[in-house]
């Protein structure tokens, strides 16, 4: 029995002479927490979309739970979960009774005031949604994805604007549902949300996949070197590690700045020469490339011209 709960194949949509989405092939297993991260228009929201069943394949197959969202709309959306880019609520009601419209248009609901023990807003069952913060509001949303009690839940930037405690406490929420055992997908411009919430994040680039994998999969491709500094009790030779690869950039006050894309035969000749020259490390810092590196690598230009992924 197939594990796969989203089946994305030879997908394009087009807007008129645009092409939105260029042939994305895409799987999602049960259980996982997948990130689609692009800069701004990449094509990230036509395609969490598409798989919803909002908007319709110019050509194609989406697949979801063995259904198709086109042509069986309600049977997908009676399993699924939805959080929008923009959730218009309505204002002069109060979060509980929200829940409860929301809840009655499904065949099957969970109770609305355990909703909203889920997101952790039980103490603003009676307060109406016009008084809620900004982070109140995303949560509510969330409660409204999930009063269903979705299999697959599928979240459209959600934390877009919220403040970092804001945003941090949504990420908890979110490990949450994937705790649960159910299945997430949602999209990001914020790189290090990708990297630290995603079992695996999918980067899209004008309506293409360019690179798929877990965080650590895409860092061991990045190109980039990595960068060492060191400071020692007494000035060395650094001629061994010169021989390992390393590029010596810089002199920084007690510090030797060096680039390296073999970071393992530099510490391993870094060891060699202090042993040989009797010299004692006072500091040893590295930094290695970053989900953020890799980012820019892939679709750096593109979104510098569009406005940018925020790291």
């Amino acid at each position: 029995m197939s594990n796969t709960v989203i089946s994305v194949e030879g997908l394009r949509k087009n807007y008129g002479p645009v092409e939105a989405l260029r042939g994305i092939d895409l799987a999602v297993e049960r259980g996982g927490l997948v990130g689609i991260l692009g800069p701004n228009g990449a094509g990230k929201t036509t395609l969490i979309e598409t798989i919803e069943g909002l908007r319709s394949p110019t050509s194609g197959r989406v697949s979801v739970l063995g259904l198709d969202p086109a042509s069986a709309p309600r049977a997908v959306k009676e399993r699924i979960g939805v959080q929008l880019q923009t959730t218009m609520l309505q204002t002069e009601l109060t979060a509980l009774e929200i829940v409860r419209l929301y809840a009655a248009l499904y065949r099957r609901a969970r109770g609305a005031r355990e909703v909203l023990e889920s997101v952790g807003l039980p103490d603003k069952a009676h307060s109406r949604v016009g008084t809620l913060s900004g982070g109140e509001k995303q949560r509510l949303a969330l409660a409204l994805a999930l009063v269903n009690d979705p299999e697959i839940v599928l979240l459209d930037e959600p934390t877009t604007g919220l403040d970092p405690l804001a945003r941090r406490a949504f990420h908890d929420l979110v490990r949450g549902l994937r705790a649960d055992g159910r299945t997430v997908l949602l999209t990001t411009h914020y790189i290090e949300e990708a990297e630290t919430l995603c079992d695996r994040v999918v980067v899209v680039r004008r309506g293409q996949i360019v690179a798929d994998g877990s965080p650590f999969d895409l860092l061991r491709r990045a190109s980039g070197a990595s960068t060492l500094w060191i400071a020692a009790d007494a000035p060395f030779d650094p001629a061994p590690l010169i021989a390992a690869g390393c590029v010596l950039a810089a002199a920084e006050k007690d510090h030797l700045r060096f680039t390296t894309h073999d970071p393992t035969a530099a510490v391993l000749a870094l060891g060699d020469l202090l042993r040989a020259q009797g010299v004692r490390l006072t500091d040893l810092r590295m930094r290695r490339p970053t989900l953020e590196d890799v980012y820019v690598e892939l679709v750096g230009l593109e979104a510098r011209e569009n406005g940018g992924a925020e790291p």
